[in-house]
């Protein structure tokens, strides 16, 4: 029997199988850049429901959103960056179709997350003072600082929640089978920080490889992710399209511009999207990408 590091190796199927109704779920990447979409939409071909969503949004949020998954969702903004705001999550806040909003100063969510990072209740900062974060999140406490400053004062600072997760999703480029991960574009952004706040964390990428794989060819570090953080690893080939991953490939913007247009288009113009690209498998997905690729040229 080896005493070696396990193998983590899912499929996307095996992950989603392992979420559950209710649970609290963050999404890694950043807006438009390196989101876990081959997770995300097979989550949005299950059955769950009533998901609390932690997330720097992008097209995560808006697609899970208009699929009605959402019960509470905690974000600091939801964007496509050449689309200003997410056109789906623009609908479901106009509509009202998302029960409980949690937005936070972008500071106060980093903060909230190094909390639960660190199993503590709460951090404190000053972010958030002042704004309308607390105005329209009066459950939000300050709290006195013990320690005087140099004039004898006791400064007022936010009292940050931690956003623990249940389940974090990320995707970075290249993992080895034990959870292992890196990344070789210019940005971590908060990846190690979801999976640490959470209880499990899941990771999708580019290409599973060797373990010393991970440090061939990279000038810099850029390990991210120990196996010690991971609970399973998915190889998912083009899995954050439409969104970057840095070196591998950029925002799909043909594609993004046909998602806004049909999102915020009418009811048959977003049927005619879902059917064409959402309706299949994640293999059916890409092949309706690479068609629509084609037809564009």
């Amino acid at each position: 029997m080896s005493n070696g590091p396990r193998d983590k190796r899912m499929s996307i199927d095996d992950v989603v199988a392992e979420l559950r109704d209710g649970m609290t779920i963050g999404i890694g990447g950043w807006g438009p850049r390196r989101k876990p979409m081959a997770l995300v939409r097979a989550i949005l071909r299950s059955d769950l429901e009533d998901l609390t969503i932690v997330s720097w949004g992008g097209a995560d949020v808006g697609l899970l959103a208009r699929a009605g998954k959402i019960r509470k969702l905690v974000f600091a903004f939801v964007s496509l960056d050449s689309v200003p705001l997410e056109p789906n999550f623009q609908r479901a806040r106009q509509a009202g179709t998302i029960p409980e909003l949690v937005e936070l100063d972008e500071g106060m969510f980093q903060t909230g997350l190094r909390a639960a990072a660190q199993r503590l209740p709460f951090l404190p900062m000053r972010a958030g003072l002042g704004s309308d974060v607390l105005v329209n999140q009066p459950w939000i406490s300050t709290i006195t600082s013990p320690y005087a400053a140099a004039d004898g004062a006791h400064e007022e600072l936010v009292a940050v929640p931690a956003l623990h997760l249940d389940v974090a999703l990320v995707h970075l480029n290249r993992a080895d089978k034990h959870g292992n991960a890196t990344y070789l574009g210019p940005d971590p952004y908060f990846d190690d920080l979801f999976c640490m706040a959470a209880d499990r964390a899941f990771v999708s990428v580019e290409q599973v490889v060797d373990t010393a794989g991970l440090t061939v060819d990279t000038p810099v570090q850029r390990l991210l992710l120990s196996r010690m953080m991971v609970s399973g690893v998915v190889e998912a080939p083009n899995g954050a399209h439409f969104t970057t991953c840095t070196p591998d490939y950029e925002r799909d913007e043909r594609f993004q511009r046909a998602y806004a247009a049909a999102a915020g288009g009418s009811d048959e113009e977003w049927a005619t999207f879902e059917q064409r690209f959402l309706s299949g498998d994640e293999d059916a997905y890409q092949a309706a990408v690479a068609a629509f690729a084609e037809e564009s040229k």
